[in-house]
């Protein structure tokens, strides 16, 4: 399959603009010179504690959040995301052969997720989309029951109530309605627990989010809007999306945001910590904007090689987040060869678990959705029970003849 190459392209750039742009300029003796403009006063900061290639940064504002994190935790960290790539990619497997119908991989976004998902606490509650397996994972969702729905045995394979983990949200958006709703709730209640929403850069556009910025701003929720800005809502660019970067848009509805590197586990972990610290104290919503990639397809039903070229995907597998962490423990002399390969072995065993618990799922009963449609029945549902139940005897018919 030929590949369209990003350098065919016309370049893509920020609303924001690029640091280190060059221009031409012509000087006295009619000579062309290149030159270099510095970075724009208004391009976009980017809170960062690990760099791509492992080694620790400073941050004044952020390091307090993970000054106490001991090399058990990082090591945890740095499970959590490899075993929910591992978990991921046997469910891009199990799509491919059959096995569930569609399938939304986390690709590449395993540090936004398990960085933010670790930094709640059990009495929060988690509002996701259809993407927010590594938040599942830390919210202590057996990941066998994500698959559920994709496979249509269920709508949804776990209590939210169990977990404070609400079911996958297919409709575009709409979860960070139910996340404010939910959160002033939780004021009125009395409770200092927070809500944290997820979503994508591509549901940043719809208007449930716009709405949902304006009632948690009036009405000082105490929710965390965490926006997973993977770069491409399915084939369209983020910069077809919006003029400024996604995490000043909170400016115009009154309160803070900031963007993290969604790469960087750590920051993830402090940024989203300090975040829902601000809503347990009162001091209403934040939007953190996680600076991300989508290495993978929006769902396996998408072709990313007929919008984007590998150059820009090369670019990302760079700032991998599993590498990055891995570089960092290797370099701190956190974890050696032995952690490694014991949890190659975990992550193997993970991936037949899922495998063998998709394959063993029980069809549902055909006629259980005509069940629950009105508590006391409706004429209409029995006639179109009873028209399904003649559809269904005909394949009987058929393969009796």
């Amino acid at each position: 399959m030929t590949v369209e190459s990003s350098a065919a392209r016309k370049p893509r750039r920020s609303a924001a603009g690029k640091a280190g742009t060059t221009g031409s300029t012509t000087g006295a003796t009619g000579t062309k010179r290149t030159t270099r403009t510095a970075k724009k006063s208004t391009d976009p900061e980017l809170v960062q504690l690990l760099t791509p290639e492992g080694e620790r940064v400073a941050n004044a504002e952020y390091d307090a959040y993970v000054a106490g994190i001991t090399p058990d935790e990082l090591r945890g960290l740095y499970r959590d995301m490899v075993l929910t790539r591992r978990f991921d990619a046997e469910a891009t497997a199990l799509q491919r052969q059959g096995e569930l119908g569609l399938w939304a991989s986390l690709l590449g976004q395993e540090a936004a997720q398990i960085g933010s998902g670790r930094a709640t606490r059990e009495d929060d509650y988690v509002f996701p989309t259809y993407r927010e397996h590594g938040v599942a994972w830390c919210r202590g969702v057996d990941p066998t029951n994500l698959l559920g729905m994709f496979r249509g045995v269920n709508n949804g394979g776990w209590d939210p109530n169990s977990n404070n983990f609400h079911l996958y949200t297919i409709v575009i958006g709409s979860q960070t309605l139910h996340a404010t709703g939910y959160a002033m709730g939780v004021t009125k209640d009395g409770a200092d627990s927070a809500v944290i929403a997820y979503f994508g850069d591509g549901a940043s556009s719809q208007g449930d989010v716009a709405e949902a910025f304006t009632f948690s701003a009036v009405y000082n929720a105490p929710v965390v809007f965490f926006c997973q800005n993977n770069q491409w809502a399915i084939s369209e660019p983020t910069e077809k999306q919006s003029r400024v970067p996604l995490y000043q848009r909170a400016q115009g509805f009154g309160f803070p945001g900031v963007r993290v590197d969604g790469n960087d586990v750590l920051a993830c972990l402090a940024v989203t910590k300090w975040a829902l610290e601000r809503a347990r104290n009162g001091e209403g919503p934040t939007l953190v904007e996680a600076y991300t990639y989508r290495m993978g397809a929006h769902t396996t039903s998408d072709d990313p090689t007929r919008y984007r070229g590998d150059e820009e995907r090369l670019a990302w597998e760079a700032k991998d987040p599993i590498l990055r962490l891995r570089r960092y423990l290797e370099a701190a002399n956190h974890a050696d060869e032995g952690f490694f390969a014991e949890l190659e072995t975990e992550s193997e065993a993970l991936g037949r678990r899922v495998r063998e618990a998709v394959r063993a799922m029980p069809d549902p009963d055909r006629f259980a959705i005509f069940e629950n449609v009105y508590a006391d029945g409706h004429a209409l549902v029995d006639e179109e029970r009873a028209q399904f139940a003649a559809y269904q005897a005909s394949f009987a018919d058929a393969e009796g003849v």
